[in-house]
């Protein structure tokens, strides 16, 4: 009976010890779960507490490092974006240049290449608010002695969790071999194991209370801080976004209404000066307008225009002051008619 009863002592410590090997494998890394009751209902909710703010914390770090991911991405794909638009925008500029002769593709060509460097500009900034407010701060609070100080209590708690679990073990087995052999020897080795347990128990207490407050700071900070820099990559992205579409509606604009301009302006018709007979007529100008191309004819309110010809689209041409051109029609007030051979010098 004796034999039957040391092999099952035995057996008992060869489990207990692959247990505790198995805890130790899985839990070396991080804050072991367990819903084994140690010591009491107390300790137990330290237990859980720990490894609930233990989980936060991680799961806390890991989005900041999704975050920080993306704002490098988001920054890679920005400095392409400004190689890109840079080559785009001397390319435009060049053309504009060379090909002046082509008035509203060229034109349209050299604005755009003009305005673009204020996108990249745009780009630019976007890019330095993306390192100064959300890579920097992010990269410096994972990495931060705060979390890991945090991190490290609560993993000491939970090795010393285990040992107190081992020590358990421990103790049932020595007060079994008190029942079994209640000799001296056996009985003073488990009033060790109990003033063993008894220590652990106070030490958990104390460092249960540490690391409890250490993670709870830690998450309120974690938290706080990742809401303020998810704003911040938000809030920069809109302004970017918002700018570089003001950038390109002011463009869109210039370039299409410089087009319409130049097509609605009639071409320029030498005056003729022959013999031809032309029914010319004096009008004054009752509104200022001034010339945008050299196809037009300046007027200042009080000029007397010969006029020679009223084209149907609202634009009509004269001479004025030594200078011929095209001039809006509405802009000027017929004054009297004058003979065919009446020319522009004889107006002044």
């Amino acid at each position: 009976m004796d034999a039957l009863r040391k092999q099952a002592s035995k057996l008992r410590e060869q489990v207990a010890k692959q247990q505790q090997a198995v805890i130790k494998q899985f839990s070396a890394s991080g804050y072991e779960s367990s819903e084994v009751m140690v010591i009491d209902e107390i300790e137990m909710q330290t237990h859980q507490q720990l490894e609930k703010l233990y989980r936060s914390t991680r799961s806390g770090r890991d989005f900041q490092k999704d975050l920080v991911k993306a704002a490098e991405a988001f920054s890679a794909v920005g400095y392409k974006h400004i190689e890109a638009g840079t080559k785009l925008s001397e390319d435009c500029s060049k053309y504009g240049v060379e090909n002046a002769h082509d008035q509203i593709l060229s034109k349209a060509a050299a604005i755009y290449g003009e305005a673009r460097k204020h996108v990249e500009k745009e780009q630019e900034d976007l890019n330095k608010q993306l390192f100064n407010q959300v890579l920097e701060p992010l990269r410096a609070m994972m990495g931060g002695s705060p979390l890991e100080d945090a991190r490290h209590l609560a993993q000491r708690y939970s090795k010393m969790r285990q040992d107190a679990e081992a020590q358990a073990v421990e103790i049932s087995r020595r007060q079994a071999r008190v029942r079994e052999s209640p000799i001296p020897e056996n009985v003073a080795k488990l009033h060790a194991a109990e003033s063993r347990m008894h220590e652990l128990k106070a030490n958990m207490a104390v460092l249960g209370k540490e690391a409890a407050a250490a993670l709870a700071a830690v998450e309120s900070q974690q938290q706080r801080l990742t809401f303020q820099r998810l704003v911040a990559m938000v809030e920069g992205e809109r302004i970017y976004h918002e700018r570089v579409a003001t950038i390109l509606g002011n463009i869109e604009a210039e370039i299409v209404s410089d087009k319409q301009r130049k097509e609605a302006a009639p071409p320029v018709t030498p005056l003729n000066h022959s013999s031809e007979k032309t029914k010319y007529f004096l009008a004054e100008a009752t509104h200022p307008f001034d010339a945008a191309s050299e196809k037009e004819l300046s007027l200042a309110v009080g000029d007397y225009i010969v006029v020679r010809k009223v084209n149907p689209s609202g634009w009509s041409e004269g001479e004025c002051k030594g200078r011929a051109g095209w001039f809006p029609t509405a802009y000027v007030e017929k004054r009297q008619r004058i003979p065919t051979n009446y020319t522009a010098a004889d107006v002044y």
